[in-house]
């Protein structure tokens, strides 16, 4: 790799494409993380380049081993391997401490840089304004290094530092705007404006696509790059990502944890295809695509500068989508976590295989998050249903109970043909005929009283699965409960006068 104390001996145009993206260990791993991940992930495929992963590890207060592992799981979920020939690393920013340290004292050596031991109270002092800037007043002082002293790089006084920005144009700072900005702590340590620059210039990066809230470092970035006799980068400032109110995803208030939504049951595909369309759209009003041609269409050009509304309720039909795209047996297997503890309510033993098995297929088209798979069967698994109060206030009005009494005995009258969903459902659709109700009102208190619910899988080929001997024993507590609630109370005793 090119130190950053060399000098470039081509443009980063003549060289193949080299990005990077560089997140710091700090915490689970934001969606708009994920999203500038696989726009970079992107460019290298479809350009046949080279995807840097860098961890930036300096804040040694927050950094947190498990975190590096939380990145690399989590970006392998979304495909971006370690194992593909694009993907290089994971290098760590500490690592380059050294060359970092060894720019920065280039940089004072050539009279680009200059130690500054000013405090912020002596600048206020000086300017009598909170909001102004550094005021150049170590620039001339010809200070060396001493504990406690910055280092400042010199911006130059006048002109204008163009950011050539493949998303927002050519965006210019005038020079005069642009203080004297520290690159170096008092204890000698890069800050992460030097830092960044560096480790860029060390991995041969040649386009930096990163969140827009980056752009207001990027002209002393490039000064800084020129200084060091590099050629800049392209850049490429992505959109911000906003919640339904417009407001900046924060983790304070937002849910932005990839894993969370993972844990949740959105799958890799449907959020990897979710993620590639915020801010960028593939033409001809096509959106569930499969990742490789979303790679052939991918244009960094063509992203939107506007902010990108990360819309939960998309991502849910997105995901439901590329559910049903599975086959059944892929479903299944797709399930198996929500079908064991932590998330379900019955024990190994209560589970049965071959029970969901047969109700995977009902299941198929109805859910839009693999974790609703635990709600939709639990009635199966569970000695008595997990009851929704609401559900029950609503299903068991008026009538219920003597609808409830008449199909309990027609389900256990010996003559009935068979206990197949179609028997069923033409028994009950009997009864709801001489209650005066049809059918979508009658089945209303069999299904509470049978799942608990009354939202869930097709009801007769439920009770099919279920069976005759479990569908009684509920209808018969369902009938006990209403009958306790109906019952007359005892009257008590009333004081009165003599």
């Amino acid at each position: 790799m090119t130190s950053a104390t060399e000098t470039s001996t081509g443009s980063a145009a003549d060289a193949a494409v080299r990005v990077r993206f560089a997140p710091s260990p700090t915490g689970m791993f934001h969606v708009g993380g994920a999203r500038s991940a696989l726009f970079n992930w992107a460019v290298a495929k479809q350009q046949g380049g080279t995807f840097v992963l860098r961890i930036e590890d300096t804040d040694t207060s927050r950094n947190q081993p498990e975190w590096v592992d939380g990145i690399l799981s989590a970006m392998e979920a979304l495909g971006i391997t370690k194992d593909d020939p694009a993907f290089e690393g994971p290098y760590f920013q500490s690592e380059n401490a050294g060359i970092q340290k060894e720019a920065a004292q280039r940089l004072f050596a050539e009279g680009k840089a200059y130690y500054c031991d000013c405090t912020r109270d002596a600048v206020l002092a000086r300017t009598g304004n909170q909001q102004t800037g550094y005021d150049g007043f170590c620039r001339d002082r010809g200070l060396d290094y001493a504990e406690g002293r910055a280092l400042r790089f010199r911006t130059p006084d006048d002109g204008e530092t163009q950011v050539v920005d493949l998303i927002r144009g050519n965006p210019t700072f005038p020079n005069r705007n642009l203080e004297d900005f520290v690159i170096a702590r008092g204890n000698g340590s890069p800050v992460f404006l030097l830092a960044n620059v560096v480790d860029d210039i060390d991995e041969n990066i040649t386009l930096v696509m990163r969140a827009e809230e980056h752009l207001p470092n990027t002209p002393k970035q490039q000064l800084l790059w020129e200084a060091l006799g590099q050629t800049p980068p392209q850049w490429a400032h992505m959109p911000v990502i906003v919640n339904e109110k417009r407001q900046k995803l924060s983790k304070r208030r937002d849910k932005v944890a990839l894993e969370d939504y993972l844990a949740e049951g959105v799958l890799p595909d449907a959020m990897v295809n979710y993620l590639m369309l915020l801010g960028w759209a593939p033409g001809n009003d096509e959106e569930i695509l499969p990742f490789d041609e979303l790679v052939r269409r991918f244009r960094v050009e063509d992203i939107n500068s506007s902010s990108a509304f990360f819309d939960i309720k998309k991502l849910t039909a997105f995901n439901g989508e590329y559910i049903r795209a599975l086959s059944v047996p892929e479903f299944t297997r797709a399930c198996d976590p929500w079908l064991h503890a932590p998330y379900a309510p019955w024990t190994e033993e209560q589970f049965d295989s071959q029970v969901f098995d047969a109700v995977a297929p009902l299941a198929h088209s109805r859910v839009a998050l693999l974790s609703e798979i635990t709600n939709n069967v639990d009635f199966l698994f569970l000695d008595a249903p997990i009851l929704d109060e609401d559900s029950w206030n609503k299903a068991m009005k008026a009538g219920a109970a003597e609808l409830l009494a008449d199909v309990r005995t027609a389900l256990a009258d010996p003559a009935l043909a068979g206990w197949t969903a179609e028997v069923l459902k033409d028994t009950v659709t009997a009864v709801g005929e001489a209650h005066g109700m049809k059918l979508g009102k009658a089945q209303a208190p069999v299904r509470v009283a049978v799942t608990g619910r009354r939202i869930g899988l097709p009801l007769f080929e439920s009770l099919e699965v279920l069976g005759r001997d479990r569908t009684l024993t509920r209808i018969d507590a369902a009938q006990a409960r209403l009958a306790e609630a109906t019952a007359p109370t005892s009257a008590g005793v009333t004081a009165g006068a003599e």
